[in-house]
């Protein structure tokens, strides 16, 4: 094996830190307004229903009560302020808690309304009604409770100018109690100032850099020369490669969750990839599976890299032969450790690795293997096309990267699944004692996506990747394989392999190869709301009853058409192009951290060999976790109806600045209005779809909730971020740029900092209240809100103003169709009721020839227009040929065809006419003297005819017996012509194929009929048959 393979501490693991009791503090407000009155008067009311009850009953020494919350108020009294009878008789539980709870929901309804009543008046009243009220009696106490009542608001309403209200509760949304705009208290301060005062830094430069110490090379990249261990499986991406037939990775990954807590975005990087709607939410990328044999780095050749074209030329100038690969064992170590929160216990972070080995054969009597005269040939090749500085002077040692910032429940489950995974590769050693040349029988194109042609995989190949997840081309070892190298690298199709898993032993791979990181366990119940604020880059730490994560989330959509051409987009806003904030020529970076690039949208062919994305710019507002129902979460359908549902305002957004947080990633931050239409969409969606946490429940009209999302039903946007939060919940709306973006220097990342906030600036002056993103064809209105699979995927777009969703996926959208608002007087004429299905098919309603022909599908549409095309075609030329034949010398096309038409129109009258002139044919054409004369003239013939005469009717008469197409002699069609006569200028053919014999004996019976026939119902005439067949 190649190069000595190291062991990485994970680290001691970290104290858990006391957390701080929340403190119950719970104080009584003024109960002002039309809602106070109507509390208060039903409070009475039911006290004295309550006391008359109790008087009634039967006096008895009972102590005992039903169970309620005087006792907790007592504990509380004792050690805050706490006003005790605010609940102190309130149940513990059931439909009157339920209840109470509403009457405080709308008591603080009253209170935003008028925030200058002071609650401590309010509360003085109820102390001293409910101490007179024991000393009255009850004629009494309705006269006296009337009396507080009317004292109580007469003082309220003495105390705030409800005018002033009135005023302000204009400017208000009426549904939502929002503003229209968002961010006006900071509308003159600088992205500069912004930033001092959310608490960053954006001046210093002090971030995370990227010092090589290789002046020449520029930028760092992540292009490479190695190996694919490819598979296609079906719980995988449909398009990912086979390229590996020998190592099954799909049995060496946790994709159930059975040990595995949560994963960084990218999940497992082998065994198939992920399908775009899997349940953990991850990136949809195909399997990545790999070993580097020589890290080339970057290919832009102006900042020191290696272009695509010299590495092709390099290789295509050396020979090799089919390396053979041992897998070694599977091990855990490194990991980010960034943690949700510095001050909470998390659980240790790892990387997941496949260690392998290429196997040297030796020459006789040489020292030198033959890989690693492969090495010395390539380096020297690379070296004869000029590659560049930002190159690896040295060979990578080979290891495959199964995934990334991975959390497991415990050490327990972290034991588990390195013996199951080290059980599996043992068996892999068993059936590849020597090594196995990696490769596949079946077919692929290279590049992919990109019009490559299908070529044979074949065995032992190496290939250059453009970044991970793109192969762009293949290099065929120089000879085939031999006969043992060929039983090996199909021995896993071929073959039944159940003796080498049953005689598979995992060793002491699970402790000695791995990091010792003592016994720990994942503690679901030190889950905090700050977690929201989540490192991408890293898992989560679920909260309970979550068996899997998930990175489905509500968000603002942000991204615009992608410049790339593997991946696209469609336009969804047009407000902000955040180009102005990427470094595409890599004056103030060097490299990026992970394999990703800028998230807004990275170009083909860029430097740093960064995964080619679409843009993906968004703002993520609330996590819901993972869509399988069976491991806790919430399905994609009811999020949907949940969302559908809710009643928010337009959204509007304003950027603050730009900055690098703790984990290096480099994000716009936008600024935190608590009293905006986003900020009450996320108390919205706290409230129904958060987590029970802190005797805080959800509650929606569906009853669907969840035990995945990462927010809590009583966070709410006044928790979160910014001088306006308190810190302490998951609201802070921000869009990451990049991921861990390594700057070249500190006054590299300052000045970078410094122009970006320049241009957030120029936004901020144009939008001083904030603006609401969309276009003429997304959200026209702006302000909507989506739902995402993942960053990579967008799903469906809800319209604000319950004006309707519908269905943005893989750039295709489609109309709103679903509109729970309620009408509005004036029907479609109204604008309130633009939105709603009815007006909005009626004003968009397709006329019925587009509903036909869109009824057509595509292959009805191609078939009518295939159809028609044909038609014209044939038409022209018809028309064409008869030009060519009949038209004059001299005349043109046109004139032919006007001629033409003209001439077939009084053919059309003549025939008129001369039906006209032949009114004589409706007399009967035979009548008795005619028969008489014909008889005699047929009588009078000479004799020498009559027996020509016989022979041609016999001629006549067998051919009339046969079928038709059978040729008449020549001497009876003299004959027939013979018996052609002329009457009225009209010639008519007679009976010339009767015989003699025949035409006598029909004369002497025809003299005793024709005393009986006459006219045009006399059938002795000659049968029309034959008159139609010698016409």
């Amino acid at each position: 094996m190649l190069g000595e393979v190291t062991r990485r501490s994970l680290g001691s693991n970290r104290k858990r830190s006391k957390r701080s009791k929340p403190e119950g503090v719970m104080e009584i407000s003024g109960c002002e307004g039309e809602h106070g009155r109507k509390i208060t008067k039903g409070g009475v009311s039911s006290g004295i229903l309550v006391a008359a009850a109790v008087l009634a009953l039967p006096l008895s020494s009972v102590e005992g009560r039903l169970a309620d919350r005087s006792r907790v108020v007592a504990a509380r009294a004792a050690s805050v302020n706490y006003d005790k009878n605010y609940d102190g008789e309130r149940p513990i539980g059931g439909p009157v808690y339920r209840a109470g709870k509403r009457w405080d929901a709308e008591d603080d309804v009253a209170r935003r309304v008028n925030p200058v009543s002071s609650s401590k008046n309010v509360n003085k009243k109820w102390k001293n009604f409910q101490s007179n009220s024991n000393q009255n009696n009850f004629s009494e106490e309705n006269n006296f409770s009337q009396e507080i009542l009317e004292n109580n608001f007469s003082e309220v309403n003495k105390e705030n100018d409800f005018s002033e209200v009135n005023k302000e509760s204009k400017v208000e949304r009426a549904l939502s109690s929002q503003l229209t705009g968002c961010c006006y208290d900071y509308a003159g301060t600088t992205a500069a100032e912004m930033c001092e005062i959310y608490g960053h830094d954006c001046e210093s430069g002090e971030t995370p850099s990227h010092d090589s110490g290789d002046e020449d090379c520029s930028q760092q990249g992540l292009s490479f020369i190695g190996i694919s261990f490819s598979v296609n499986t079906a719980s995988g991406h449909p398009y990912s490669y086979q390229l590996c037939d020998q190592f099954p990775m799909e049995n060496i990954i946790d994709r159930n969750y059975d040990y595995v807590m949560s994963m960084d975005e990218d999940g497992w990087l082998v065994g198939g990839g992920y399908k775009t709607f899997d349940y953990s939410g991850k990136m949809p990328y195909i399997d990545s599976s790999h070993t580097e044999l020589l890290r080339v780095g970057s290919i832009d050749p102006d900042h020191g890299g290696t272009s695509i074209e010299t590495v092709y030329e390099a290789m295509e100038s050396i020979s090799f032969a089919p390396f053979s690969i041992y897998p070694e064992y599977l091990k855990g170590g490194g990991g980010h450790h960034s943690g949700d929160d510095n001050q909470q216990e998390t659980v240790p972070s790892v990387d997941i690795t496949l260690i392998v080995s290429i196997v040297e054969t030796y020459e006789d009597n040489d020292s030198y293997s033959s890989y690693e005269y492969f090495l010395d040939e390539l380096f020297q090749a690379m070296n004869n096309v000029g590659g560049g500085p930002c190159m690896d002077d040295d060979d990578t040692d080979p290891h495959v990267s199964m995934a990334r910032g991975v959390k497991f429940k415990s050490s327990y489950h972290y034991t588990q699944y390195m013996a199951a995974a080290n059980t599996e590769i043992a068996a892999w050693q068993g059936m590849y004692p020597q090594g196995v040349p990696i490769g596949s029988s079946g077919y692929a194109a290279f590049p992919p996506g990109r019009g490559g042609r299908r070529i044979h995989v074949g065995y032992g190949n190496l290939y250059f990747f453009f970044d991970r997840a793109n192969i762009t081309k293949a290099f065929a070892p120089s000879r085939d394989l031999t006969d043992n190298e060929a039983y090996y690298a199909t021995l896993y199709k071929t073959s039944d392999l159940s003796d080498y898993y049953e005689n598979a032993v995992a060793g002491d791979y699970g402790n000695d190869k791995n990091n010792d990181q003592g016994d720990w366990e994942h503690n679901p119940y030190a889950w905090d709301a700050k977690m929201a604020m989540h490192d991408m880059t890293d898992g989560w730490d679920l909260p309970p009853n979550c068996e899997m994560e998930g990175e489905t989330f509500f968000g603002i959509p942000l991204s615009r058409k992608s410049e790339s051409g593997l991946q696209s987009t469609s336009t969804l806003q047009n407000q902000f192009d955040f180009e102005y904030l990427v470094d595409r020529n890599n004056t103030y970076i060097k490299s990026f951290g992970t394999n990703h690039g800028w998230l807004v949208g990275e170009q083909i062919g860029n430097g740093a060999g960064s995964i080619v994305d679409k843009d993906t710019a968004h703002i993520p507002i609330f996590y819901t976790g993972t869509t399988n129902a069976d491991m806790g979460g919430v399905t994609l359908s009811n999020l949907i109806k949940i969302a559908q549902n809710i009643d928010f305002g337009t959204l509007y957004i304003k950027p603050a600045f730009v900055f690098v947080d703790d984990d290096g990633h480099v994000k716009l931050q936008f600024e935190v209005d608590t009293s905006s239409a986003l900020a009450y969409l996320y108390d919205v969606l706290c409230q129904q779809l958060g987590l029970s946490w802190n005797y805080e429940s959800p509650s929606n009209n569906l009853g669907i909730y969840t035990n995945c999302a990462m927010h809590a039903a009583g966070d709410r946007a006044k928790y979160g971020c910014g001088p306006d939060g308190s810190g302490d919940g998951g609201f802070c709306p921000q869009m990451t740029l990049g991921y861990s973006v390594r700057f070249a220097s500190e006054e590299h990342a300052a000045a970078y900092l410094d122009r970006s906030n320049n241009y957030v600036d120029y936004w901020r002056g144009l939008y001083p209240s904030g603006v609401a993103v969309g276009t003429d064809k997304f959200c026209p209105s702006g302000g909507c809100l989506g739902l995402f699979l993942n960053r990579y995927d967008l799903y469906s777009v809800f319209k604000p103003d319950l004006g309707g969703s519908w269905v943005e996926y893989n750039g295709m959208s489609m109309a709103p169709t679903i509109s729970p608002a309620p009408t509005y007087v004036g029907g479609c004429d109204n604008v309130q009721n633009f939105h709603l299905d009815l007006c909005f098919r009626r004003k968009n309603a397709p006329k019925p020839t587009a509903a036909a022909w869109k009824s057509l599908g595509t292959v009805g549409q191609f078939s009518v227009l295939l159809i028609s095309f044909m038609a014209v075609t044939l038409s022209l030329s018809i028309f064409l040929s008869r030009a060519r034949k009949k038209r004059r010398k001299g005349e043109g096309y046109l004139q032919f065809f006007i001629r033409d038409m003209t001439r077939r129109k009084k053919r059309k009258k003549g025939k008129k006419k001369l039906r006209g002139r032949r009114r004589d044919l409706e007399e009967p054409m035979i009548n008795e003297k005619g028969r008489r004369s014909k008889s005699r003239s047929g009588r009078s013939r000479s004799k020498s005819k009559r027996a020509s005469d016989g022979r041609s009717a016999r001629s006549a008469r067998s051919g009339r017996s046969g079928r038709s197409g059978r040729s008449v002699s020549s001497q009876g069609m003299k004959s027939i012509r013979s018996e052609v006569i002329q009457e009225g200028g009209r010639r008519r053919s007679r009976s010339g194929r009767r015989s003699k014999s025949r035409a006598s004996s029909r004369s002497s019976r025809g003299e005793k009929e024709r005393t009986e026939q006459s006219g045009i119902m006399d059938f002795s005439v000659s049968s029309p048959q034959s008159e139609t067949r010698l016409v």
